[in-house]
């Protein structure tokens, strides 16, 4: 069997990120200006994954740096707001996940507006919610930038009822260029592999995003609604103030 050198890692993932800039850098740029153009509308963007895929929204947000107007839906909120038992949402047989048909509800947990957009993160773009949320945005007019993997979705079927899959609903796509599996690296014994890359080519999809739709909204001449550091002078005025500002829709 073959030896994993110690270096394969950091090499294997430079040249993913090289391959994921240049092949996505226009999907991400356009993905940054649905995001900029809500957020100048006064809007939310609302940010939904499922398993490993809830990193997406936590990369995003509620940190020095970040933009104050994102949102994370969080699939927990299920239970938190008694919508279904702890024990039907950790049960192994359920999956939650993969249910179709409830991401109406979850939705209505939270104040969404017209003005606001949603960025839907699935490795496999295949599960019952994710495309449910999908779905329901679409119906209610907002505008749904979704990050898959293509190598991952082409090749599964849907698991939702409708067939589609999640990629179909989307006004903009961004792949995020990991195999399939998510596992990056062969072991040399068979096909076993490690180093699953998903969160870490989501992180830098999601800052990617928060990069460019920043640079739009300074080349607007716009206030850029951000987290200061609070060493700084006046930060903790100015956090304070945002979220106030976005109090009970972030």
């Amino acid at each position: 069997m073959a030896t994993i050198t110690k270096d394969v890692f950091k090499n294997e993932l430079l040249n993913l990120l090289d391959v994921l800039y240049d092949k996505e850098i226009s999907n991400i740029k356009d993905a940054a200006k649905v995001c900029s153009d809500s957020i100048k509308n006064g809007g939310v963007v609302h940010v939904f994954g499922s398993g490993h895929s809830i990193g997406f929204g936590m990369e995003m947000r509620n940190r020095i740096g970040s933009l104050v107007p994102i949102h994370q839906i969080e699939m927990a909120d299920f239970v938190l707001k008694g919508k279904v038992t702890y024990k039907v949402f950790k049960d192994p047989d359920v999956i939650f996940e993969r249910t179709p048909g409830i991401a109406d509800q979850l939705y209505d947990l939270y104040d969404i507006r017209k003005e606001d957009a949603f960025i839907i993160i699935s490795n496999s773009g295949i599960n019952g919610v994710v495309i449910d949320m999908a779905i329901t945005a679409r119906e209610r007019g907002h505008k749904i930038i979704v990050v898959t993997s293509w190598q991952h979705t082409s090749v599964e079927d849907s698991r939702h009822p409708s067939g589609m899959k999640l990629y179909q609903l989307a006004d903009v796509v961004i792949d995020n260029c990991g195999p399939q599996g998510d596992a990056l690296i062969h072991t040399g014994n068979g096909g076993e592999k490690i180093c699953s890359v998903s969160s870490i080519t989501g992180a830098f999809i999601a800052q990617s995003i928060a990069t460019e739709a920043v640079a739009n909204l300074q080349e607007e001449g716009l206030e850029v609604p951000i987290l200061w550091d609070e060493t700084l002078e006046g930060a903790k005025e100015h956090n304070q103030a945002l979220l106030e500002k976005y109090k009970g829709r972030v």
